[in-house]
């Protein structure tokens, strides 16, 4: 049941990803259209579909240093042996976007310190997207320009980008197939950042890595990338690496790991035995008075509570086209170490409509960095007196017209983790939030695209319009969920 809940809303957020048809011209239609375009600017798809140049914006690809190793990242240990202090970075400077800066702390919030001479630029995002040809690409993006970059050089499948500690090396599969017909688990691959041309460094692939496919991969703020093998239909257990070192099991069964905020320690779920946590190397202990229904649970990176979904009712509905049912979440907040009891943070609800009623349950949880807000996305769904129900924005019901899925946060206590206040409403159609490393944004995708919103973090209200990133080429993935949310640099 765990695995079609997933299922059913990757068919609703793909169907919000892509649109009910494919009516934006793509890249290769504007050059057959209008030629090619002027030097040192590309085609690219707006959001009113209409063919529009802009420069190419891409990292700077710096010339290899000449050593033996050269190319090979780092052992995946923090820099200077830990992440930079508190959930910010390390504070915030004054310096603003191309200003000379030695850490970034130097900088203004949301810019980040990089580069040879160092200054201050925004932090990349990093996301799946699909090519007009059908292929997946993990690309990133600076949050506030348009732009993308593939990971990958060439025509080669990539997916699933995670970021180092301290966002100097990206993670990422290429080379992955993943059909009804053929599955190659492809390479587990690292590369440094800012981008050396042809550098790369495959740390594992299915023999080694012991896995038909590399999924649900986690990696800031531990020291090694962990990652969930998978064997046929059936997830069997995490493994952990880091670049220069073998792969390690950390467990038999599980999937949805998170590193604590320390990267000691990972959360998981196991079917039927609900939440636990894990140091590598060590034994498994359950998460106490978390039901046995949790799972996908995750860290904020100020304390140890744990943000994850349950569905301690059993309360399970079978969506019109479906033949399995769905199970029809709540969120919940728990301190993994206290030993208290769970905090409902967001409940299902429901309210009455023509001919039965409008209901929704949660999806895509997450937290801001210093516990203080979660983001969800509420699924709705219509259900009649009789007959299988379905969800809004989809098929034809009273709430066809209406958005399935809305981003909500809810304020969080993080003394006690407690939830209050009212829900503040952040996107319709939106799905798979994720906020940047000083809590001030929020990414979310729609529509294929990427959106950035900005947050006042104290008041929880929406500053400005959201950046929307053209897709220059690239619809952003949604349907593996939690796989395909943005990622954000680590400051």
């Amino acid at each position: 049941m765990k695995k079609r809940v997933v299922g059913v809303l990757g068919c609703v957020l793909l169907m919000l990803s892509t649109g009910c048809s494919d009516e934006c011209v793509d890249q290769f239609d504007c050059r057959r259209e209008k030629g090619d375009p002027a030097e040192g600017q590309e085609w690219f798809c707006n959001s009113d579909e209409k063919c529009e140049q802009r420069p190419i914006v891409e990292l700077p690809l710096e010339p290899d240093a000449g050593d033996a190793d050269a190319g090979v990242p780092d052992s995946g240990t923090p820099d200077a042996g830990e992440p930079d202090a508190g959930v910010d970075g390390g504070g915030q400077g004054t310096g603003g976007k191309g200003d000379a800066c030695t850490t970034s702390a130097d900088c203004t919030s949301s810019l980040r310190c990089e580069g040879a001479p160092s200054t201050c630029q925004a932090m990349w995002v990093a996301v799946t997207g699909r090519d007009d040809g059908g292929t997946s690409k993990a690309l990133v993006m600076r949050f506030d320009t348009p732009g993308i970059t593939a990971l990958t050089e060439g025509s080669a499948d990539s997916r699933y980008p995670r970021w180092s500690p301290g966002g100097t090396h990206v993670s990422f599969v290429q080379g992955a197939v993943d059909s009804s017909g053929k599955k190659v688990a492809g390479e587990l691959t690292v590369r440094d950042v800012p981008l050396v041309a042809g550098q790369s460094v495959v740390v594992a692939d299915g023999g080694s890595g012991d896995t038909e496919s590399f999924r649900s991969m986690e990696w800031e703020p531990g020291a090694a990338i962990a990652y969930v093998r998978q064997n046929a239909s059936q997830r069997s257990g995490i493994s952990t690496v880091a670049p220069g070192t073998s792969v390690s099991q950390v467990t038999t069964t599980g999937a949805f790991p998170d590193w604590s905020r320390d990267g000691s320690t990972l959360a998981y779920n196991v079917t039927e035995e609900g939440l636990l946590t894990v140091k590598p190397g060590g034994s498994p202990s359950p998460v106490a008075n978390a039901d046995k229904s949790s799972e996908q649970p995750h860290y904020n990176r100020a304390n140890e509570q744990l943000l994850y979904l349950a569905n301690p009712a059993g309360e399970l509905e079978t969506f019109e086209g479906e033949s399995l049912p769905t199970s029809l979440f709540r969120l919940y907040n728990i301190d993994v170490t206290g030993g208290g009891q769970p905090q409902l943070v967001a409940d299902v609800t429901t309210e009455s409509s023509t001919g039965g009623d409008v209901k929704s349950f949660i999806a895509a949880p997450t937290w801001a960095p210093d516990g203080s807000w979660a983001a969800y996305v509420r699924a709705y769904y219509f259900k009649p007196t009789s007959g299988k129900p379905v969800l809004c924005g989809s098929l034809v019901s009273p709430c066809q017209s209406r958005p399935g899925n809305v981003i909500f946060l809810k304020r969080i206590n993080p003394a006690d983790g407690s939830a209050s206040g009212d829900e503040v409403r952040v996107a319709d159609d939106g799905t798979l939030p994720s906020f940047s490393p000083d809590g001030r944004y929020i990414a979310f995708i729609k529509g294929g695209q990427l959106q950035i919103q900005q947050l006042d973090p104290a008041a929880g209200t929406l500053v400005n319009a959201p950046i929307v990133h053209p897709k220059a080429g690239f619809t952003l993935q949604t349907g593996d969920s939690d796989d395909h949310r943005p990622r954000w640099q680590p400051r």
